[in-house]
């Protein structure tokens, strides 16, 4: 938990600085069959929400190849859906995107804006994107309303004021009398409406979600795609979803397909 409240906050919490920060070496990689020209997809980078633009995640020194050469752009009000089996690279781009990470070579740019050259990462963790993780990541010993008002330490928000946003956006989310409820007292489904809530408390233009109905049941699945089709509506929200689940894949706008690090349908 203090790891991930690290990555998400930084020294705005902690007084650290940030636990990362862009180092790659943008428009390197080796040039892929049926890509436009690099010029040509700049120009599209600039028009979209979000855009990996040639990227490339190494580890271990090289020997493990996460993503190689994945290109890919997602309008604003979108709903993409990240397909492919385990190990192709679907989680590891998500994580750039939220800045979790760094690439290797290529470019991750956000509203126009690449992050290798953006000094506040954290707050753009904090304001811009809002994250949605499988196992919910809530903290046990925090009631709902807490684990949704930590969120937004670090802002301006009185404490009162982030008390009266966590109550409003479990309200939002159908769980206005479960604030004081701790997550193991919560069903899954229950559960991760709570992170939606924590993931939009500061109004974020982008929700990235990694397999958020990995571990719910059939109603609990069709009640949070309803729910991220109607905060779409209403926000005007950004979505790119990791999922293994074709159901959940066929709710989207359009579904991608990743496989061996490459994006290839």
């Amino acid at each position: 938990h203090v790891d991930l409240l690290r990555e998400r906050f930084g020294r705005v919490v902690y007084g650290i600085p940030p636990s990362v920060r862009p180092t790659g070496t943008p428009g390197v990689g080796p040039k892929v069959p049926g890509r436009p020209a690099r010029a040509d997809r700049r120009a599209t980078a600039a028009g979209a929400q979000l855009a990996a633009i040639d990227v490339h995640k190494h580890y271990d020194r090289g020997h493990v190849r996460a993503l190689n050469g994945a290109t890919l752009h997602v309008d604003a009000g979108e709903f993409v859906a990240l397909t492919g089996p385990s190990g192709s690279g679907k989680s590891t781009l998500l994580h750039l995107f939220a800045a979790l990470d760094t690439p290797t070579s290529g470019r991750i740019v956000v509203a126009g804006r690449d992050l290798a050259t953006m000094r506040h990462l954290d707050r753009y963790r904090r304001e811009t994107v809002g994250l949605v993780f499988q196992l919910h990541n809530l903290l046990p010993h925090l009631t709902a309303s807490q684990n949704v008002e930590v969120a937004m330490f670090g802002t301006h928000l009185s404490r009162t004021e982030r008390r009266a946003r966590a109550s409003l956006l479990l309200a939002e989310l159908q769980l206005g009398g479960f604030g004081r409820r701790h997550p193991p007292e919560l069903s899954g489904g229950e559960r991760q409406r709570v992170a939606i809530a924590r993931a939009l408390a500061n109004e974020p233009s982008v929700l990235l979600a990694d397999e958020p109905t990995g571990n719910l049941d059939s109603q609990a699945v069709q009640e949070t795609l309803a729910l991220l089709q109607r905060l779409r509506a209403e926000r005007d929200l950004t979505i790119v979803l990791v999922t293994h689940d074709p159901q959940v894949a066929a709710a989207a706008d359009r579904c991608v397909t990743i496989t061996d690090g490459r994006v290839i349908d």
